[in-house]
């Protein structure tokens, strides 16, 4: 029966997968390119959110962080060297580098304390990092960032859009697959009950340090495309605003499912484009964020568990009725 159903949801991903990969070439619309971009970079940014929340069950508020250090390494990498593939890939591997060195050294020396003082702790050293990229203004400009130039391969929209596109699927088949492996199963077990876990024999603090190193060059990976899809980078990509979208998306699409942190990134991007939109036809809307906050409200009353979550959750009670309804026929 699992196996049926595995089956059919793979049959769905697929279905999106070659829907959204026509998309482009049926329907000519730069503004929806644009916006569904965005989608995707900040799907495969709430994904790696997801690890750390959904999977092993540790809330960070400086997840920005990492994101960041991407959207910085490509742009100071395009502007001061030649903008071609050779270099893009080198400021990939930089990027790789120091988010996996930033998430290892921050997990090693806090991972070890509680959630809130973990949260606390990483909101503060992504504050360090923002106050960095606003005071080192010889290398990123201050606030007012920089613009600057990227390959030729990536500067047609639809091109982008199927990089981007193939990104998230990507890295959405490589959770998935990471997820259901027996270290994704450890992580599990360390969230529902880490001393339970580590009475097993498991080192929790090892398991997660590779949860926080694998989120954060995700993270980094999402930054790298942000930044080139804007060709401009500023401080703004610190701040905790980022990482408060990242933990929206993740609520509001259903925590620990990963589509769920696809279908979140969608909600609000479109939310957002569709409220500032409508900025132009009454003043009302001029103060969107407060209607963007209903709506965040309203989800999350009508889907306590997150979308992907809550429909989980019905479907499991449907089938828990049935077989209650089966057993008693066969008791009378």
């Amino acid at each position: 029966m699992k196996q049926l159903m595995g089956n059919r949801m793979n049959a769905v991903y697929l279905a999106v997968a070659i829907f959204l990969i026509i998309l482009p070439f049926v329907y000519e619309s730069r503004t929806l390119l644009i916006l569904l971009t965005q989608v995707f970079i900040f799907a495969i940014f709430a994904m790696s959110y997801d690890i750390l929340l959904g999977y092993t069950g540790i809330v960070s508020f400086g997840h920005a962080m990492f994101f960041g250090i991407g959207a910085y390494t490509v742009g100071v990498f395009m502007k001061r060297f030649e903008p071609t593939v050779p270099n893009l890939l080198l400021s990939i591997l930089v990027t790789i580098l120091l988010t996996a060195l930033v998430s290892y050294v921050l997990g090693l020396l806090t991972l070890r304390l509680k959630s809130h003082f973990y949260a606390m702790l990483t909101m503060a050293v992504a504050g360090l990092f923002l106050v960095l990229a606003e005071k080192w203004r010889t290398v990123t400009y201050g606030n007012d960032g920089f613009t600057f130039r990227v390959p030729d391969m990536l500067k047609d929209r639809t091109d982008f859009y199927l990089i981007c596109l193939v990104s998230m699927i990507a890295v959405f088949a490589l959770l998935k697959r990471f997820t259901n492996s027996p270290l994704g199963r450890v992580l599990q077990a360390i969230r529902e009950n880490e001393q339970r876990t580590e009475s097993l024999g498991y080192s929790v603090l090892h398991y997660k340090v590779i949860a926080s190193v694998v989120s954060g060059i995700l993270a980094g990976m999402s930054g790298i495309l942000y930044a080139i899809s804007l060709r401009f980078v500023n401080t703004s990509v610190f701040t905790m605003d980022i990482t408060l979208d990242a933990l929206l998306m993740t609520i509001i699409g259903g925590v620990g499912t990963l589509v769920g942190a696809i279908i979140g990134a969608g909600l609000i991007e479109f939310a957002h484009h569709w409220l500032t939109e409508l900025a132009k036809v009454h003043w009302i809307f001029e103060r969107w964020i407060i209607f963007f906050g209903i709506i965040y409200i309203l989800a999350v009353m009508f889907f306590p568990m997150g979308i992907v979550g809550t429909l989980r959750n019905i479907k499991f009670k449907g089938k828990k009725e049935k077989q209650q309804k089966a057993g008693e026929k066969i008791a009378s």
